[in-house]
């Protein structure tokens, strides 16, 4: 009982699972009880019941052992001390009350786990199964798992692409909402790249795949997903210490009663009574009860573990775009640059924005539409990390980029720098024109940052971002942030987290891509927005909905997980104790005391599900 739903299984007999076990158990006890009523022989009337103790005691107990073997003395040892015990004096129905309530306490854990697993269930069925792939004698249907880097694949309209690419022909556009949150169709020509799962417009398009299905971003989600099943957190561990002190208490309680009546039977009775399934099995319940409704509302939790630290996290430190600010600026400026018209700069950079996914690249095609410019298509489009976006458009050379990318003696023509962000246009090779932008702050942010010293005990919220030093900090002053660190690049932001969470707790909100070091250096990590790679194995958890209210939700359910499963574990071994001490005395049989102990586990895992199940409320700003 002290491992995870997926390997339960694993630790009882083949063929039977936890469910065929606990019917199997049920159905038995249920036999023994019938045959009770009528004139069958002993012999008859207990078969039932020591088939239920030989086929899911026996495995239990020899796993115990084992465990023994290697110096780890579990909780469940209990579970099997009474199993032995109650076939010794005879006690075959207690021993397999005993049983029943094992394999029903990992069978209520499996379906918690299946819940929380309908997510990844979902996601598999989207998963495209099948290909166009183009070869010399035409198209080819052929499994998704069989593309390799270099296929060159067709997407017919309306379907699902197979594999992240590039296009190679045709023309069109692809929902990417499912997988970067963006509402808006991207377009599609020669050169742009596409994703899996992406789902195509209304032409086909001919795609060469970038890398296997395997390696591609939509498979990365599946296996985020899939970690989620395998995650052991750290609150089960400290069930597992609770349970060190816990086992030795019980096994002296029973000792005692023992030697001071001279009564097997209150060992026993001690013993059964004293089996702490609400240890071993609230826990978690409570913690896949929570990663399903973190599923629920649009948050994977990729490891467990964060859902106990969260709420202990006393800094929080942010990136800035698309974290606290919406991470869709808007155009506010267009200036020239020598002697270019500065709406052709802008008409020719649009045409080409419409092929990228850029924070920018919206604000650059709203401009341009909302000015009655007519877009062109674009073709030869690339679009490299720190090299800006290039293509042509009307037999014309253009691109855009930053200002680091221009140049060093074309930048004494460029304008002086002022808060907020920019670009570039360059034409033929010549600076045309500098675009300005504004990105909003999102109207929760200064709530948000506001409420987390008095709500949730936060000392210390800084802003890090790789953004120029006058951008941040007027976003800063806005959102009533004070500690500032700009212009900081991947490894400065990784040094800096490092040192935050040497002094204390961090929760680092990123975007999951370039902030990869500091998400995974930080006690919580959590990926945010469009620009959140699901498949990136740094975050903790990935916010699929680009919304910083996400955060403070995400804070409230592992608060809230940490102390159901608190009060389901701790209760329960209260209760327990209370009955060990009515068994030490007299006043209960062991047939009584499992009896007890079904009642108090079918509570504690009752309690333990309410983490699933949505509050009222999950902010509190």
């Amino acid at each position: 009982m002290k491992t995870s739903c997926a390997a339960a299984s694993a630790r009882l007999p083949r063929p039977m699972g936890e469910y065929a076990l606990a019917a199997a158990a049920a159905a038995g006890i249920a036999l023994h009880l019938l045959l009770r009523l009528t004139p069958a022989s002993a012999f008859a009337r207990a078969a039932p019941l020591v088939l239920v103790v030989v086929l899911g005691g026996i495995p239990l107990v020899l796993r115990i052992a084992r465990r023994l073997l290697l110096g780890d003395l579990g909780s469940d040892m209990l579970a099997g001390v009474s199993i032995v015990a109650a076939a010794a004096m005879g006690q075959f129905l207690v021993a397999a009350i005993i049983v029943l309530m094992l394999s029903g306490g990992q069978a209520l854990e499996c379906a918690a786990s299946r819940r929380a697993s309908s997510v990844l269930d979902a996601l598999a069925r989207r998963m495209p199964q099948v290909a166009h792939r183009r070869g010399p004698s035409g198209l080819i249907d052929v499994a998704v798992a069989e593309i390799s880097a270099g296929d060159e694949l067709v997407v017919l309209p309306h379907e699902l692409c197979p594999a992240d690419g590039t296009v190679l022909e045709g023309r069109g556009s692809m929902d990417e909402a499912y997988l970067t949150g963006e509402p808006y169709q991207i377009e599609k020509a020669p050169g742009s790249a596409v994703l899996s799962g992406a789902v195509n417009g209304a032409r086909a398009l001919v795609v060469r795949a970038g890398r296997r299905a395997a390696d591609s971003r939509y498979a990365g989600i599946m296996r985020v997903m899939k970690d989620v099943e395998s995650g052991r957190p750290r609150l089960r561990r400290l069930g597992d210490r609770l349970a060190a002190f816990y086992t030795p208490l019980a096994l002296a309680i029973a000792a005692a009663a023992w030697a001071a009546t001279g009564e097997s039977g209150r060992f026993l009775a001690v013993i059964v009574v004293a089996t702490p399934c609400p240890l071993l099995i609230a826990i978690p319940v409570a913690v896949v009860g929570a990663i399903s409704l973190a599923a629920s509302r649009g948050i994977i939790i990729k490891n467990p573990a964060i859902l106990e630290r969260i709420g202990r996290c006393r800094t929080v430190i942010l990136d800035k775009t698309g974290t606290l600010t919406f991470g869709r600026p808007s155009l506010t400026e267009i200036l020239p640059l020598a002697g270019a018209e500065g709406a052709e700069a802008l008409r020719l950079a649009a045409s080409l924005e419409r092929y990228s996914r850029h924070p920018l690249a919206g604000a650059v095609v709203a401009g341009a539409e909302s000015r009655g410019l007519a877009l062109e298509d674009a073709s030869g489009v690339s679009e490299e990390a720190g090299r800006g976006l290039s293509g042509v458009v009307a037999g014309r050379d253009v691109r855009v980029v930053g200002r680091g990318s221009v140049a060093a003696h074309w930048l004494a023509a460029l304008p002086p720098v002022t808060p907020g962000l920019e670009c570039v246009v360059l034409i033929d090779g010549s600076p045309a024109a500098t675009l300005r932008f504004r990105d909003e702050a999102r109207p929760e942010s200064r709530p948000f940052l506001a409420h987390l010293t008095p709500k949730h005990g936060v000392d210390r919220v800084l802003i890090v971002s790789g953004d120029r030093e006058s951008a941040v900090r007027d976003l800063a002053r806005s959102v009533g942030v004070r500690e500032v660190r700009a212009e900081r690049t991947p490894e400065q932001k990784l040094s800096i987290v490092r040192a935050e969470t040497a002094a204390a707790q961090t929760l680092f909100v990123g975007d999951g891509i370039n902030d990869a070091p500091a998400l995974a250096a930080a006690s919580v990590g959590v990926a945010i927005g469009r620009d959140s790679d699901v498949s990136a194995e740094a975050a903790g958890a990935v916010i699929i909905t680009a919304s910083i209210e996400k955060v403070d939700e995400l804070i409230h359910i592992g608060e809230r997980m940490r102390r159901i499963a608190l009060q389901s574990a701790i209760g329960g071994m209260a209760l327990s104790a209370a009955g060990m001490a009515l068994a030490a005395v007299g006043r209960l049989s062991p047939l009584e005391g499992a009896i007890l102990q079904e009642i108090i586990d079918l509570a504690a895992v009752l309690n333990a599900v309410r983490a699933a199940l949505p509050p009222r409320d999950l902010t509190d700003f």
